[in-house]
């Protein structure tokens, strides 16, 4: 059980702030209805059907809410500051969620590699233990720091502020944000960037968007990773995208190899493009600071 998150652990009643890098406890799963349906078959058991969506023992759904509500709250007002730090840089962040497994670490590398040279790149890594991936994105020639979260099962927005102090990511850059593998809690914890893009790697099944619903309705799109593979496995790909569209009618959905690299360019076009709005963001901001400033002097 994971005791950060609180679920049956005393450790959720503590909602008060201290002075570390990791908000308090909180409720696995969240009661946000995303259209999905609850089926019954038979004797199945369902503990996320409360107002609160979850159950922790001892804990009332009242209860539970108020704590999910304190501590995204925090995290939220944190996620904020992050924003406006990137926006004021032009720095384009985006937020890698997936499980483990999916390939979304090697999709990184490749990434890294194809846009080398062309303006500058950094990465935070999300993991529990280790610096493994980290060393696998310096070994590509990128800035990249490693956030371990002993048992935390996902990157928060302190988390993030305090990597970007110790990173410092160039203006008018792209910042990758890999984080934690789980599909749950990520889902939910706002880390200030542009987007959430959510890797399913084709070996996981079809039925993910529906199993967790919460991550699929967060991102804005989701990457269909290692479709190399798609010969070899029973895996129904319109199935996939209806399902993921079920949950979230807006997301994007690319296809992509890292390793023969199919749909690369479209990946790499979108992540262009994104870093060409922040960049016009921040100008179209600088300017209107400018105008103000003129204006006021001119009274």
């Amino acid at each position: 059980m994971c005791t950060v998150c609180g679920c049956g652990d005393a450790q959720v009643e503590h909602t008060h702030d201290h002075d570390h890098p990791h908000d308090h406890d909180h409720p696995h799963d969240h009661h946000h209805d995303h259209g999905h349906h609850h089926h019954h078959h038979g004797d199945d058991v369902h503990f996320g059907e409360g107002i609160a969506g979850v159950h922790v023992p001892g804990l009332s759904q009242s209860r539970i809410i108020q704590i999910e509500q304190d501590i995204l709250g925090h995290n939220k007002s944190l996620a904020d500051v992050n924003r406006a730090w990137l926006a004021e840089r032009g720095i384009f962040a985006l937020n890698l969620v997936s499980s483990p497994g999916s390939g979304k670490t090697t999709l990184l590398c490749k990434t890294v590699e194809a846009l080398a040279g062309r303006y500058p790149l950094a990465v935070i890594e999300g993991d529990q233990q280790t610096s493994n991936d980290a060393d696998r994105i310096r070994a590509t020639g990128a800035p990249a720091i490693q956030v371990n979260t002993g048992k935390g099962c996902h990157l928060d927005a302190h988390m993030v502020a305090t990597a970007f102090e110790r990173l410092k990511p160039a203006e008018d850059s792209v910042l990758f944000i890999e984080n934690v593998g789980n599909l749950v809690c990520p889902a939910a914890f706002d880390l200030g960037e542009a987007y959430k893009v959510a890797i399913l790697s084709v070996t996981e099944g079809e039925d993910k968007p529906l199993k967790y619903p919460d991550m699929f309705a967060a991102a804005s799109m989701m990457i269909l990773n290692k479709v190399d593979l798609l010969p070899y496995l029973d895996f129904d790909v319109a199935q996939c995208i209806d399902y993921a569209r079920r949950v979230n009618p807006d997301i994007v959905v690319l296809q992509v190899s890292a390793r023969s690299g199919q749909g690369m360019d479209e990946w790499l076009a979108w992540v262009n493009e994104g870093r060409r709005r922040a960049i016009a963001a921040k100008v179209t901001a600088l300017k209107a600071k400018l105008a103000a400033a003129e204006a006021a002097l001119g009274q």
